[in-house]
């Protein structure tokens, strides 16, 4: 059974979700060591899904869904139609992505990102040795979704029906001002405590926030490490 960590948060679930006003939703922290290593089909690497919408959604009916991927070997990249895709990678030497008329997705600085369309096949080829990426993928039909990325310390504004915090390195604290009257689940699902005037998530390298629906949301992040915000908005 997983653990509390683990479990689905309330996803948005419908378009028309409220546009003014702070975000009124839980929020939830899901731990590295709670993501699920689940070998690839034709052996060339390892997924670990971190949220998707609906929850335990099959890949061939999600809205959206976000993962951490080790590839391991060379080899064809699996094909999903109407699904936009963004490539962060996070660790190794790197990889390119290659089109079949030529175009090539290059990822070989930490934090480099690569836009995709689903349909594409493309063919990884390793700069050596296995990487790590973030995967973003989303339904073009059905949401469309911004892919930050954060380095270091400042302030952000959130807005989104969903919004993900992935810890791509080193560790942070984000900060959520905010009146009494809002409600927080702090570290893990299930808590609902009323938020004071500041809320702070410790995020340690691979760890993922999610907050359901912030509207205009200020958050200050401190520490070293980079973050990966996702703004999921809803079609």
């Amino acid at each position: 059974m997983p653990s509390p960590a683990a479990q689905p948060a309330a996803f948005a679930t419908a378009p028309g979700a409220p546009e003014s006003g702070v975000s009124t939703a839980p929020l939830r922290i899901v731990r590295a060591n709670a993501l699920k290593a689940v070998p690839w089909k034709n052996g060339g690497g390892v997924t670990r899904e971190v949220a998707a919408y609906p929850v335990g959604a099959s890949l061939d009916a999600f809205v959206w869904r976000v993962s951490v991927a080790d590839v391991e070997r060379p080899g064809p990249f699996s094909r999903f139609a109407g699904v936009d895709r963004t490539l962060v990678l996070l660790a190794g030497q790197g990889m390119r992505l290659v089109e079949p008329d030529g175009t090539t997705h290059a990822l070989f600085e930490p934090l480099s990102m690569a836009r995709f369309d689903g349909e594409v096949a493309l063919d990884a080829q390793l700069a050596g040795g296995a990487t790590r990426d973030f995967n973003l993928m989303v339904r073009r039909d059905r949401a469309r979704a911004e892919l930050r990325v954060w380095q270091g310390p400042g302030r952000h504004t959130l807005d989104a029906d969903v919004a993900l915090l992935f810890c791509a390195r080193g560790a942070l604290d984000v900060r959520f001002s905010d009146s009494a009257s809002q409600r927080s689940a702090g570290a893990s699902a299930g808590q609902t405590p009323e938020m004071t005037a500041m809320t702070v998530a410790s995020l340690a390298t691979m760890d993922t926030l999610v907050l359901d629906t912030p509207r205009a949301l200020a958050c200050d992040v401190t520490g070293a490490g980079a973050a990966l915000a996702v703004l999921l908005h809803y079609l």
